[in-house]
């Protein structure tokens, strides 16, 4: 039988008529009628809705039922809920329209995201113009001749000595530049090592590779198509547990700031890693891919400066400037530095040889320290207002992997990632569930899968953050009753 509810004026602001029908039971049943009042337009966005205790009364139900109801509306996208405002029909990023358009189980999502929290990307808008285009025209007028020719498959000599200066200062690495090969970053750097999709390339480096549980499928696509098999080494608050590496004779590890669950390699597991390299003969690739942003200490300093004969350096701009430049480096054990460069080819078809002397202009010049030293402060303050945030309106989310880096992981309550992630989507935020960076062959055993979604503060531009922000704190999923 049915049951029905009428709200007053002063509740709500309109009367409403809720048709409690259907097999489902109580909560399927509420969940239903509130949706279709949203959807209808006859609960408008904004309007705030009745405390637990007064609509489980109004309709005969039992508190927990109400509580469950809108916890799931929240997660879908339907309702946000915030400390001190109560329950709210959301904000939509567009006007719903007749209820046959609107699947129930697939809220549309808006054409272009309205707030871009995905990881990976600096802010665009802070790139150095003035000071890059004072690099470039220096570097094209004092560029010999001989630059505008066939390129050095190494790179041109001037970035690799910058290289070699400035990686020795700010992250620990020794080297000399005809032990750099400059490539268009990490994506590139894999390909040399391991073949990319030409098969028939000789290979740098052969599989089985060991790689941390969480990381970047993309990478471990890409090591896929080479014939590479990957296998996950768990995690934990040390991370990676590289007392776990087996036969494998290669491993790859983000040790500065594992990505994306955040947090450095412990100094026993750097020097546990290194015997075990020694030992076996083996490699270690080191993705350095945003070493030069710590906030809390000096940055951590890179793996390979405890054996440049058994580590492999890689770093790029991508995240200090922008990954439009195709701008990166690998730095060599002595062993591989002719393997890489027949591996490349005799003509150099990656990096702009241009790009490559400004950037060494603007490495000499100081230009890149200071960017660097601006962008921290920036990402600095970035975090700290995404912290405060959540302090005041989700204090029961934990935040995690802040000490560095340009994103954070907000860790939720088990079962309701997927449903984040939907919501967000749902009102126009571009962001990643943790479960995306997954290794799909981790043992549960091993490392038991957490809930959660990272979110790259460095991505949206200063004036667009606050209420990127606003947005993000609407559709976390509400916390203990």
């Amino acid at each position: 039988m049915a049951k029905s509810w009428v709200n007053s004026a002063e509740r709500i602001g309109a009367d409403l008529h809720l048709e409690l029908a259907g097999s489902g039971g109580r909560r399927a049943a509420l969940i239903g009628a509130l949706r279709e009042a949203v959807r209808s337009g006859r609960l408008a966005p904004g309007t705030r809705l009745p405390p637990y205790r007064s609509l489980a009364a109004d309709l005969g139900v039992a508190r927990n039922t109400v509580a469950d109801a809108y916890a799931e509306l929240v997660a879908e996208g339907w309702l946000t809920a915030r400390q001190g405002s109560g329950t709210r029909v959301a904000e939509r990023t567009e006007p719903l329209r007749h209820a046959a358009r609107v699947p129930e189980k697939a809220p549309p999502r808006a054409r272009g995201p309205r707030h871009d929290l995905r990881q990976g990307t600096p802010d665009a808008s802070a790139f150095p113009r003035a000071a890059w285009l004072t690099s470039y025209r220096r570097a094209v007028q004092q560029a010999p001749s001989e630059v505008f020719g066939p390129g050095d498959p190494a790179g041109r000599v001037e970035l690799r000595e910058a290289l070699t200066e400035y990686l020795a200062r700010a992250r620990g690495v020794r080297t000399e530049p005809d032990r750099i090969v400059i490539c268009s970053g990490f994506a590139h750097a894999l390909r040399l090592l391991f073949g990319g999709q030409d098969r028939a390339r000789s290979r740098v480096l052969g599989g089985p590779l060991a790689v941390e549980a969480y990381g970047l499928p993309f990478h471990w696509e890409l090591l896929a198509a080479a014939g590479v098999r990957t296998v996950p080494i768990p995690l934990d608050e040390h991370g990676a547990r590289v007392d776990r590496l087996a036969r494998e004779r290669t491993v790859l590890l983000t040790p500065a700031h594992q990505f994306p669950t955040g947090g450095p390699l412990h100094a026993t597991r750097r020097a546990a890693v290194i015997d075990w390299a020694r030992a076996r003969g083996g490699v270690i690739v080191e993705d350095d891919y945003d070493g030069e942003f710590r906030y809390d200490r000096k940055p951590v300093g890179a793996l390979q400066g405890l054996d440049p004969e058994r580590v492999i350096h890689i770093g790029s701009v991508s995240k200090s400037l922008s990954p439009a430049l195709r701008l990166g480096w690998m730095v060599l054990p002595e062993r591989y530095v002719g393997d890489v460069l027949a591996a490349k080819g005799e003509r150099e078809a990656w990096a702009s040889v241009l790009d490559q002397l400004s950037l060494a202009d603007f490495i000499t010049s100081g230009s890149y320290d200071r960017h660097v030293r601006r962008m921290r402060q920036r990402y600095r303050s970035r975090r700290d207002r995404l912290v405060a945030a959540l302090a005041e309106h989700a204090p029961y989310i934990e935040v995690t992997g802040i000490a560095a880096g340009l994103h954070a992981v907000l860790r939720l309550p088990p079962g309701t990632e997927r449903s984040a992630v939907r919501a967000a989507a749902w009102q126009g935020i571009a962001l990643d569930g943790l479960a995306a960076f997954r290794h799909p062959q981790s043992p549960e055993t091993d490392m038991p899968a957490r809930d959660g979604i990272v979110v790259g503060y460095a991505t949206p531009s200063e004036h667009a953050y606050g209420a990127a922000l606003d947005a993000l704190c609407q559709v976390l999923p509400p916390g203990p009753l």
